[in-house]
C-alpha cells in the first residue's frame, strides 16, 4: 500500500510540476493549444497571472516531493495528507469555476491519495 501511495504522490507532484513549468514558461506557446476555449488575444496579458498560478503549483509539488524525505510514518502521513488536500480543494476549485475536467485531472487522484493514507 505503501509504494501505491508514494506512485500516486510522486504522479501528483510530476503533474504539478509541469504545471509549473506550462504557466510560467509556457502560457503563450502551449497555452492556446490546451486551453482552446480561452480567447487568443487574452494569452498575452495573463502571462504574468499564469506565471503565479505556476509558482503555487510548484509550492504544491515541492510540498508533495518533501513527504518522500520525512522518516516518521506519523509525520509523512499528515504532511501528505495536507498537500493532496491543498490540491484537492484547488482541483474542486478549478473544476467549480473553470472547467469539470479538472476534477478529474487534480482533484480526483489527491483524493484518491487521502483515501490511501486514512485507510493504510
Amino acid at each position: 500500500m505503501i509504494s501505491v501511495i508514494n506512485i500516486i504522490i510522486g504522479l501528483i507532484a510530476l503533474l504539478h510540476f509541469y504545471f509549473l513549468w506550462f504557466e510560467m514558461f509556457a502560457w503563450t506557446t502551449k497555452g492556446p493549444k490546451i486551453f482552446k476555449k480561452f480567447p487568443l488575444e487574452l494569452f498575452k496579458p495573463t502571462k504574468s497571472m499564469a506565471a503565479n498560478q505556476g509558482l503555487y503549483n510548484g509550492f504544491l509539488a515541492a510540498g508533495l516531493l518533501w513527504t518522500f524525505f520525512i522518516n516518521d510514518p506519523v509525520w509523512k502521513t499528515n504532511i501528505s495528507i495536507f498537500f493532496l488536500g491543498c490540491v484537492s480543494i484547488a482541483g474542486i476549485y478549478g473544476a467549480l469555476t473553470v472547467e469539470k475536467k479538472i476534477f478529474f485531472i487534480q482533484a480526483l487522484p489527491a483524493l484518491i491519495g487521502i483515501i490511501l493514507c486514512i485507510v493504510k
